[in-house]
């Protein structure tokens, strides 16, 4: 997981780069495997945000209070939803 400078945290943000396979048998044998998270500078993640694995969040961006990011999100726009989706722009 990388945080660029000035990003601002929440409270209640769960961020996960753990990742397990998808059928049962596979996951039963314990396989465990992690992806990055990059939080590019001066991000704004709002209070009880879920960042899953694998995913880039853009520098200057917002992500609005309970979203949950499933994808990357782009630079400088305000993001929420579940699955979190571009709001509009803030450039």
């Amino acid at each position: 997981m990388t945080i660029g400078n000035n990003v601002f945290l929440g409270p209640n943000v769960e961020i996960y780069t753990a990742t397990h396979p998808l059928a049962a048998e596979e996951r039963n044998k314990g396989l465990e495997a992690a992806k990055p998270i990059l939080i590019e500078d001066s991000a704004w993640i709002c209070g009880g945000v879920i960042i899953n694995p694998g995913v880039t969040i853009g520098k200057g961006t917002t992500i609005g209070a309970g979203g949950v990011v499933t994808r990357d999100i782009p630079p400088d726009v305000f993001a929420a939803g579940n699955p979190c989706n571009v709001i509009r722009n803030l450039a």
